[in-house]
């Protein structure tokens, strides 16, 4: 047996592990997820306060504030969305 090709296997087992994927995806993937749902939260709030707001028991500037917030994170949400979308043309546009 050749000393150098068990030496080589031995490098390869000991350097297998820096070539496993990381976990990182995981706290983008929470971070998406929080995003999601402050999104869903923001736009349920700004709706709760806009029915209250049609039987007269809410402020209306609390009613024109939750809007205000609404739009921006509908906003944000379609900005991502575009570059998404974006980032996905350009991936499709690559030559293979």
């Amino acid at each position: 047996m050749d000393i150098r090709a068990l030496n080589a296997s031995q490098n390869y087992a000991s350097l297998k592990p820096a070539t496993q994927p990381t976990h990182s995806s995981d706290t983008a993937e929470r971070a998406f997820g929080k995003a999601a749902g402050d999104f869903a939260s923001a736009l349920k709030q700004s709706e709760e306060l806009a029915m209250s707001a049609m039987t007269g028991n809410a402020d209306p500037h609390a009613l024109v504030q939750a809007l205000a917030q609404t739009e921006l994170a509908v906003e944000a949400a379609v900005t991502v969305r575009n570059k998404v979308v974006q980032a996905y043309q350009e991936i499709l546009r690559m030559p293979v």
